[in-house]
């Protein structure tokens, strides 16, 4: 069963990303404000903390993507999701090759 109240991008919930709610264009404006903040956040957090945070942002990019397959879904939010998703997990990388 899919656990629509799991925050899976910053504060926002798996509900915000398939759900008709928040409208596209309203969840893009959050997806780029919960980027900006986890980004900026990383630079005070530790390598242990890090590794952490990207095994855990992988978990919750499977949760996202592992649905059932009656569901009708916005795919559209899911893979808005997965492109902001990888910037991040692009920059946690990047923050760990300068341990």
């Amino acid at each position: 069963m899919l656990e629509l109240n799991k925050k899976v991008f910053g504060n926002i919930m798996t509900q915000e990303i398939i759900g008709s709610e928040p409208s596209i264009i309203e969840i893009k404006t959050i997806f780029e404000k919960e980027l900006s903040i986890l980004v900026e956040n990383l630079e005070l957090i530790s390598k242990e903390n890090l590794d952490n945070i990207l095994k855990q942002q992988k978990i919750c990019e499977k949760h996202v993507n592992t649905r059932p397959g009656a569901m009708a879904l916005n795919q559209s939010k899911i893979e808005m999701f997965n492109e902001y998703n990888d910037k991040y997990l692009e920059k946690i990388k990047e923050k760990l090759t300068t341990f």
